[in-house]
């Protein structure tokens, strides 16, 4: 991972712990339903496989659990079905076969065919046109039409509220200090 691409990665990263208290605990329900273990309802096959490798690329297992281990593929796919608005789902699916046909143009092979170097370039290359478009639009800019975007703002948000990246990465603590929950009562003293 380049310099750039860490410094990018660790500002989202940041801006986790900033978010309203209502929506982490939002996303944290939402995360909880992803290990249910049942398959995707919005995402085909090929889309949930397109995904799993992406979130892969951009959250690799290093020393801590890559996005792949942290379901963050199942976690995109039920923002995907529950949470996501029919045009933005749409989109989100044309880029995904968007990306399957800039694989195709390149390598010659679908998105999840190429070589793990060779997604790595794919998703290096989206996420540079990314930053083209961030910059040529300025501060004010919106990027909910961007594809990799999305895709890239799921990722983290899915990792960083699995148990993995929230406890491994930002080291969130849910009762921080010292907690007794089952203290016995002294007993009453009388007035005799």
């Amino acid at each position: 991972m380049e310099r750039r691409d860490a410094l990018r990665l660790l500002a989202t990263a940041a801006a986790l712990p900033f978010l309203p208290t209502e929506l982490l605990a939002k996303l944290r329900v939402a995360r909880a339903e992803t290990g249910s273990g049942s398959s995707p309802r919005t995402l085909n096959p090929h889309q949930y496989q397109t995904v799993t490798r992406m979130a892969e690329v951009i959250l690799p297992e290093t020393d801590t659990p890559g996005a792949t281990a942290a379901h963050v593929n199942d976690f995109i796919d039920l923002i995907l079905t529950e949470w996501y608005e029919e045009d933005e789902r749409k989109r989100f699916l044309a880029g995904l076969e968007q990306t399957d046909k800039q694989s195709a143009n390149r390598f010659g092979k679908a998105f999840v065919d190429l070589a793990p170097g060779q997604q790595a370039e794919i998703v290096r290359a989206l996420d540079d046109e990314m930053a083209a478009a961030i910059e040529g639009r300025g501060n004010g800019g919106n990027n909910s039409d961007n594809f990799f975007h999305a895709m890239k703002r799921l990722t983290l948000t899915g990792y960083f509220t699995s148990e993995a990246g929230a406890e491994q990465e930002l080291h969130f603590k849910i009762i921080p200090g010292h907690y007794d929950g089952c203290v016995p009562a002294d007993e009453p003293k009388s007035g005799k």
